[in-house]
């Protein structure tokens, strides 16, 4: 990286975090696409399986504790939740239902299947998603399922790592190596996967920054 490339990155993380940490106030959750508010602004997605620490991660890089409450039960939030970000507003981060939840009823999965999609296929302005993979745990067939989903709908995302502070190392540099080969495989996927700790704060500045580059993109 040049000099410039470098200080452009700095600018860029320090643009990201004060938009990020500043003004960031929930705005309604949405049952139906009926109830999807205007669509004016950018929009980042963040899909994850249930409990892979997608509230957390919400919560860090936007230097909150409580913006999304975590909840103990998997495959509570069943709704598409928006959060407006800025003063005056530059983006909305959508927090998505959580997926592979197991004891849900088929009613409710095949709900959240068509909420979903119909989300990813019809907003405009949606202009990434994120997709989490509990580090701990790796790819499973469910993250695959909602991959070939944005594949299908042609929504570019980035896969991020969270929880890193939970594995060792070495543990950790192997998952890297086999999402980078999940995402390679993938036509939507961005390549380069982000590794992220809400705990440790470690790769959030660099994920804010790749959040405002792609809803400025």
């Amino acid at each position: 990286m040049t000099d410039d490339e470098a200080a452009a990155a700095a600018e860029l993380e320090e643009r990201a975090r004060k938009l990020l940490t500043g003004r960031v106030e929930f705005l309604l959750s949405a049952p139906q696409l009926k109830f999807l508010p205007d669509p004016v602004v950018p929009e980042i997605a963040f899909a994850g399986r249930s409990n892979v620490g997608k509230s957390s991660l919400l919560n860090a890089l936007t230097g909150r504790k409580s913006l999304a409450r975590a909840s103990v039960t998997p495959g509570r939030t069943q709704e598409l939740n928006f959060f407006e970000v800025g003063d005056p507003l530059e983006l909305r981060l959508v927090d998505m239902p959580g997926y592979g939840f197991a004891k849900a009823p088929l009613k409710v999965v095949d709900r959240w299947k068509a909420l979903v999609r119909d989300y990813l296929r019809g907003r405009q302005v949606l202009k990434r998603t994120l997709v989490l993979i509990d580090s701990r745990h790796g790819v499973k067939d469910v993250d695959r399922d909602m991959m070939k989903m944005l594949d299908e709908a042609a929504v570019g995302y980035r896969l991020v790592l969270t929880k890193t502070d939970k594995i060792k190392a070495s543990e950790l540099a192997e998952v890297q190596a086999a999402t980078e080969a999940e995402a390679r495989k993938r036509i939507a996927a961005f390549p380069n996967v982000h590794a992220t700790s809400s705990e440790k704060g470690m790769g959030i500045a660099e994920l804010r920054a790749s959040v405002l580059a792609d809803a400025e993109s």
